[in-house]
Parts: C-alpha cells; structure tokens; sequence
C-alpha cells in the first residue's frame, strides 16, 4: 500500500470503519471524491450513528457530495433467498450474476464515468468486506478497476488487495511477485470463496424461508 496520488483513477472503495465523520469527510475531500454510493444493505450503523442515512446524506449534501443508495441491489445481506446456501450463507458467484445487481452495478459504473465516484461500506479492510469480496470481481470483469481507500491515507490497488487475499488462503505461488503466476485466476476464486465462507453475511436456514 502506498498514498500516492489517485490521478486519473475514477472508482473507489471505502469501509466507514469508526471514523468520526468529519474525518471520512477528510478522506473522501482528499481524494476528490465526487459521488458515494452506500452498497450497505441497511443504511445505518448502531455503534456508530455518524453513518445512519439520514445524517450521512445530509453531510454529503453540504458538502456538495452526490449520495446514492444502493442497498439491495448491491447489498451483501440480499432479501431473495435464493441466494443463500442451505445453510444460510450468501452465495456470493450466483448474486454476481442477478439482474438486479447487474443493473445497479451498470448503474454505479455509469456514475463513476461522470464523476470519481466511491463504493461505501463499514468495514475498514476490504479483505473483510462484501465490497470487495462481491461487487469488486464483478467490476473486474466488466473492466473496472477499483482502488481501496484504507486508513490513515493509503491507497490499495485491486492487485494488491488480491495479493493479500492469495496469500492469506495459500496460494501465495501465484502473486504478484511470485515467479510464475499461471493458474492465478482459478486461485483467486478459491480464494474469494473461502474468504466468503468466513466473512459473508450468514442467517440461519430456517430463516432463508421467511425472507
């Protein structure tokens, strides 16, 4: 990680974490930030308020900070159980593919295209967070590379960030700076669904029937 300047780079991603809001603030004015789109599935934090829509948006508007919700399309705790595991875990590969995600995930990038745009969550580090774990492979795919906003300033690249993740799960053969990295795309697969299996949204299975 480093905290070069983000120069032409109009895609984000930022966990709120226990930030005081006048420091988001900071982080989001330090980096040109045009546009938050809030991919929490609910909009609001009981440990900290500072991050309850209401206040949120408010400070968003007088900073001149387009806000936008996107909740349960991008959301990491879908309605639909359909996409949840038998055994009450998110399944993230067959949410990537829903309609509804896809179309507020177009809609986000459209967002990002006019203006630099951030993907909000609570979470501080991505490896820990359905932003990065969900929508960011969804984004790759399209051809839209984020970059993670961490604390204290520094900057994370999507590479980077899957680094860590290959490493963490194993497959530290294929990173970056490993000598040959064939078979990197498989690994990370394995690697975001085993991070998923620990860090995703989990109910129990006899609450997916009354979603």
């Amino acid at each position: 990680m480093d905290s070069k300047p983000t120069g032409q780079q109009s895609l984000f991603t930022i966990g709120h974490s226990n930030l005081e809001l006048r420091d988001f603030l900071g982080v989001l004015v330090r980096h040109e930030i045009q546009a938050v789109c809030d991919v929490r599935s609910r909009p609001g934090s009981f440990r900290f308020p500072q991050f309850n829509r209401e206040p949120l948006e408010s400070q968003m508007n007088a900073a001149k900070i387009r806000y936008e919700l996107f909740g349960e399309q991008l959301g990491g705790r879908p309605l639909d159980p359909r996409y949840y595991f038998p055994n009450g875990l998110v399944d993230y590969a067959s949410r990537r593919l829903a309609d509804d995600f896809l179309e507020a995930l177009g809609h986000a990038i459209a967002v990002s295209r006019e203006c630099r745009t951030v993907l909000m969550c609570a979470e501080e580090d991505p490896l820990h967070c359905h932003r990065f774990l969900l929508i960011a492979p969804a984004l790759v795919s399209q051809g839209e590379i984020p970059v993670h906003l961490r604390r204290g300033g520094a900057v994370e690249s999507q590479r980077e960030t899957e680094d860590r993740l290959l490493k963490l799960q194993g497959f530290a053969d294929v990173t970056s700076d490993a000598l040959f990295s064939h078979g990197r795309e498989a690994a990370l697969d394995d690697a975001l669904r085993l991070q998923a299996e620990r860090y995703a949204f989990r109910t129990s299975p006899e609450a997916i029937e009354y979603f």
